[in-house]
């Protein structure tokens, strides 16, 4: 269990060109279920056997990463979310980096022109329904919590389907574009060892 956490450099608000989550009504369950799960504040940590292969993994992603986030300790502070994030909602790690770099190219600050933020492209309206006021979505780890419950809530709405939940996510379900475009990332960038995409193939139609 390898914990880590820095101060994050500033960064200029960017253009991003994702799609965006729809607006949905939420039954009062399911609105305090994801209420909750937005609401953790436990320290962020590499949930792997051995500290070894945390910092396998880290060394890893981090040396990937480099080219588009040069500094080291904000690189490995957002792995270490990234990966926290994505196994507290029963994610893959590596797919969920595959959708930060076609949702913002790992931009912090990057704003849609439908109005989605930050890492995950996040649609604002997400923070009304099951936040508080004082969830700022160009915040690291709460961009990364938002993001990682909302696919985690799509892809149980689509029983497990992978490829469907995407499309939720991107506002684009029934289009191939936008999966295929995270199924390609995925596989060429992110994989880990052994590590394959399970759930979702590229499909044409």
């Amino acid at each position: 269990m390898l914990g880590l956490g820095w101060l994050l450099a500033a960064a200029a608000p960017s253009v991003a060109h994702a799609g965006a989550q729809q607006y949905e009504l939420l039954s009062a369950s399911l609105k305090a279920s994801l209420s909750k799960s937005v609401s953790d504040h436990a320290t962020p940590f590499l949930a792997f056997e051995t500290e070894v292969e945390a910092r396998r993994w880290l060394v890893a992603m981090s040396s990937r990463l480099a080219r588009r986030m040069p500094d080291r300790l904000q690189r490995e502070e957002f792995l270490v979310t990234v990966h926290y994030e994505a196994k507290r909602a029963g994610l893959d790690p590596q797919m969920v980096l595959a959708l930060i770099q076609v949702e913002s190219n790992f931009r912090k600050y990057a704003v849609s022109r439908a109005g989605a933020r930050g890492y995950m492209q996040v649609m604002p309206f997400w923070v009304k329904l099951i936040g508080t006021g004082d969830h700022n979505l160009f915040h690291l780890r709460t961009n990364l919590r938002y993001g990682c419950v909302i696919l985690r809530h799509y892809l149980e709405m689509e029983r497990g389907d992978l490829y469907r939940a995407l499309g939720r996510y991107n506002g684009s379900l029934g289009q191939p574009e936008y999966p295929n475009l995270i199924l390609r990332a995925w596989k060429r960038d992110w994989q880990f060892d052994t590590h394959t995409a399970s759930g979702a193939r590229e499909r044409s139609s």
